[in-house]
């Protein structure tokens, strides 16, 4: 297909990878692979255990289910496509498949962070109002949660296919990255990308500027209830309850907004350092999720430990 006769549409990208660590490729691709399994894995655990447990069918828990396959959702839509990078030099991609890989780790970056202010405003009413939890949080609401997270996902992530289709791409086909990132992809395009970029800045913003403003209103709800309580030991217990909602919190944002800001005004940061950092952000948290809600809730750390070690469950009563 051609445009005037004199320019030829392209029909795939070249991932290069981590530019300018090529030669390392086959190491690198080592982590990536145990990042995989270990989130794999670890978010396995946690959705068999919840389900398992009938103490744990609880909202707070059917939130961690659903965050933990999401989770998966993202380790998949990226791990394999570097792994085949790294280690078959399989830099090739199809543009349909490039646009929709980009789409669901998109949609699905949305919805975990709409998942953690779900999570957020869980624990808002389990500790500024607990008398109202069970009326409030039935398993209509939190199905309801659920499907309201990955409609605004999918309503805010698919225009950005539909202005990416409407692109011509011509002379640029490689993309320095490790998967099809949005703004990567876009830069290719032999047209104005204006409205793609404003766009792609708008979503990111709301997303960050909602979810992160809506879960820091939560928290100080919280601190503010649980430093009113006349007991230590019932403030040490309520802080304990959002331990793990804290930590999954910082390692799914504070990669994100590093590689957000690099993105567009770290115009010194090594591409090599964001393209480690943008890659980490879709690996990591998916991995680390299970690793602090396995050790920081007790019920589901004792369940876990009496589904591998059930003899020792059995010598503790």
């Amino acid at each position: 297909m051609t445009d005037n006769s004199t320019h030829s549409y392209i029909f795939s990208f070249f991932l290069v990878g981590i530019p300018g660590l090529q030669a390392f490729h086959c190491w690198i691709g080592i982590p990536v692979c145990l990042l995989l399994v270990l989130a794999l894995l670890g978010n396995s655990i946690i959705i068999l255990t919840i389900k398992l447990e009938p103490s744990l069918h609880q909202p707070m828990y059917f939130f961690l289910c659903m965050l933990a396959m999401n989770d998966m959702a993202i380790a998949f839509s990226v791990a394999p496509k570097m792994l085949g990078i790294f280690w078959l030099e399989a830099h090739g991609i199809d543009f349909n498949i490039c646009l929709a890989q980009m789409y669901f780790i998109h949609t699905f970056c949305i919805i975990d962070s709409a998942l953690l202010l779900a999570m957020a405003f869980d624990r808002y009413v389990a500790i500024c109002i607990p008398l109202r939890y069970t009326t409030i949080l039935t398993t209509t609401m939190v199905i309801k949660m659920g499907l309201g997270s990955m409609t605004r996902a999918t309503l805010m992530a698919f225009p950005c296919l539909l202005l990416i289709k409407r692109l011509p791409y011509y002379t640029k086909n490689v993309i320095n990255h490790t998967y099809c990132e949005h703004m990567a992809v876009v830069k290719l395009a032999s047209a104005n990308t204006l409205i793609n970029r404003a766009y792609g800045i708008s979503v990111a913003l709301s997303v960050m500027v909602l979810d992160l403003g809506l879960i820091a209103t939560s928290y100080i709800k919280i601190l503010q209830a649980v430093f009113q309580l006349s007991s230590q030991n019932a403030r040490s217990k309520a802080l304990g309850t959002c331990a793990a909602h804290v930590c999954t919190i910082l390692a799914f944002y504070t990669p994100a907004l590093f590689s957000f800001l690099t993105h567009r005004i770290g115009r010194k940061v090594s591409p090599s350092v964001h393209i480690i950092f943008a890659s980490l952000y879709l690996l990591v948290p998916p991995t680390v999720n299970p690793l602090v809600y396995g050790v920081k809730t007790k019920q589901i750390r004792d369940r876990v430990m009496g589904l591998f070690f059930p003899n020792k469950k059995i010598s503790k009563k």
